[in-house]
């Protein structure tokens, strides 16, 4: 698992404190606006995740129109996690301090991150886990726009423009080795009044 393609800093924070201790608050609140929201749950239906789905970084919500057979809510606030009505378990773990998933093999037909891969410090890894707890054959849908906490996210997002942004995410996925060639797709509008919205993805090999 390399970094190579991201120079030095690429990962660093403004905010170099525990995340355990930002996210203690809960916030219940929504980070985009319903027309991305929308795009979300369309693109969700769209892919055909109905059975056991992991959510990540997940919060009091996940934007499933329908909800999966069986939702586990990774997050880090559990406070948020069990006000989500469409979790059928919840699983408290930072991802950032510890980037294996505290989850069986293979458990999973797919798996989402919405509006939070920005955040993460050590992808690769995080991704490279992915691929462990999905199944063969699964997809990994991360959404993201262009709102979020500035001082959490990592410095290489910040400098980097929303079209650049996917090509990021979706350098995660090849450089995690265990996934095939990512797709990027906006999925609202170029001409979209509201949040933008984009998502990557990929399937397990």
């Amino acid at each position: 698992m390399t970094s190579e393609p991201f120079p030095p800093g690429f990962f660093d924070r403004a905010d170099t404190g525990a995340d355990d201790a930002f996210y203690r608050v809960p916030r219940i609140v929504t980070h985009i606006d319903d027309d991305a929201i929308a795009a979300v749950g369309a693109l969700y239906e769209e892919l055909g995740l109905y059975g056991d789905v992991l959510d990540l970084m997940s919060s009091w919500v996940s934007h499933f129109t329908v909800a999966p057979r069986h939702l586990t809510v990774l997050g880090m606030n559990a406070a948020e996690l069990v006000r989500n009505p469409q979790a059928s378990e919840t699983v408290v773990h930072d991802l950032n301090a510890d980037p294996r998933l505290p989850l069986d093999d293979a458990s999973f037909d797919a798996a989402v991150c919405c509006v939070s891969v920005d955040y993460l410090v050590r992808p690769i890894e995080v991704f490279t886990d992915v691929a462990r707890v999905v199944r063969p054959g699964g997809p990994f849908v991360c959404t993201f726009s262009n709102r979020c906490f500035p001082t959490k996210a990592i410095r290489g997002w910040l400098y980097s423009s929303d079209a650049q942004h996917g090509d990021i995410v979706a350098e995660y996925f090849r450089q995690a080795g265990a996934w095939h060639e990512p797709v990027i797709e906006r999925l609202t509008p170029a001409g979209h009044f509201g949040d933008p919205l984009w998502a990557v993805w990929a399937y397990r090999r």
